[in-house]
């Protein structure tokens, strides 16, 4: 067996709690025709649920986050809380108000069923891990919120992929959240996304390693897996950064002309040599062809009429150094979702990226849009 990229049960579970979802016995029927007879979903919560069970709010993880919103490494938890800064008491994810939960998404590899979980028969799903889209993860996440006794949030908020998450709340399930919290997405997945995650998947499966995706019983594919991710973290980020940061200079005193590497080559490696440890490839393909999939649209009369569809309240915000979700995705939401003023802007060197650490900025938007609860 290959050593583990990813958490799995007989791990430290940290501060992560579990729940397993059936569906009343019909199991989990997917949007792409796909079925699974049962999810587990790993969740972590902070602060308390009120009497009125009125005060849940639903925090949702991007790409390669997890459970982990808030709270240091350690024992089951190879990194820090990805929004650390902006979740405790006093701050703009108040645990002395909210109830915050935050799971870790359908196809993921941090304790929710993914392609790394083992089947019905005891194999890991592999390949026979079916099509997920952002719509299955939120309905997974209703379904939690079921298990959890939480009827209807107060605010569902998410970043990037977590953002999808949070539109497809406020599109498909109104009744059900008061307001969403929209940062760095846009309405669907555009042709320049899918073209640069379509990138990132076949270099894990022109890994030799990857065998299909039925590799969990040798070497995992994880050199394909670190070029995705050095991939993705040059679309995270700007021209401005990596020339500010980097330039043209060498990594070290060897000279790049006799074998040495440029510090921008080395970044990227170091982005994809950290991800290798903590994550699954095949998460990594099934979450970004969920990226990909993703539309508000589909099969409700297009775009326009979904987001104008809209009940709720939506905050929506983006980074205006944003190469891979530009400000125009952001502008085209605030203009078609009925209850949204103005899309803001955070201000940052670092692109996407932005909306994980430019935590002042994140926090300033996240206590207005949830200042009425």
């Amino acid at each position: 067996m290959s050593p583990a990229t990813h958490w799995q049960p007989g791990d430290d579970p940290g501060a992560r709690l579990f729940a397993c979802l059936d569906g009343e016995g019909r199991g989990i029927a997917l949007e792409g025709g796909g079925h699974l007879p049962e999810v587990t979903v790993a969740y972590e919560t902070w602060g308390r649920l009120n009497a009125h069970r009125t005060n849940a709010v639903l925090v949702l993880h991007a790409l390669t986050g997890d459970s982990h919103l808030a709270g240091p490494a350690g024992p089951g938890h190879p990194t820090p809380g990805w929004w650390d800064p902006l979740a405790g008491p006093g701050r703009p994810l108040d645990t002395d108000r909210y109830f915050l939960i935050c799971p870790n998404v359908l196809g993921g590899c941090q304790g929710t069923t993914g392609p790394s979980s083992l089947g019905p028969d005891g194999r890991p799903y592999g390949s026979r891990f079916p099509v997920v889209t952002i719509r299955d993860q939120v309905a997974v996440e209703a379904m939690l919120a079921e298990h959890l006794g939480v009827e209807r949030f107060a605010a569902v908020v998410g970043g990037s992929m977590g953002a999808m998450r949070a539109l497809e709340w406020a599109v498909g399930w109104p009744e059900r959240v008061g307001r969403a919290v929209v940062l760095a997405a846009g309405a669907a997945g555009t042709a320049d996304q899918i073209a640069l995650c379509s990138l990132q998947v076949r270099a894990i499966q022109a890994d030799e390693n990857f065998r299909g995706g039925d590799y969990y019983d040798g070497p995992a594919p994880l050199t394909g897996l670190a070029i995705a991710r050095g991939i993705g973290q040059f679309s995270y980020r700007t021209w401005t950064e990596f020339e500010d940061r980097f330039g043209r200079e060498a990594q070290d005193d060897r000279a790049v002309l006799d074998g040495g590497r440029y510090a921008i080559e080395s970044y990227l490696r170091h982005a994809g040599d950290k991800l290798v440890t903590r994550f699954d490839p095949n998460s990594y393909i099934v979450l970004s062809e969920a990226m990909n999939h993703h539309d508000v649209g589909r099969g409700r009369g297009g775009v326009v009429a979904a987001l104008k569809s809209v009940r709720v309240p939506v905050t929506v915000a983006g980074v205006a150094s944003d190469r891979l979700y530009p400000r125009e995705l952001q502008d085209e939401l605030a203009r078609l979702i009925p209850r949204c003023g103005p899309a803001r802007m955070i201000t940052s060197p670092a692109g996407h990226d932005g909306f994980l650490l430019e935590t002042d900025q994140v926090g300033a938007i996240l206590a207005d849009a949830l200042s009425p609860i």
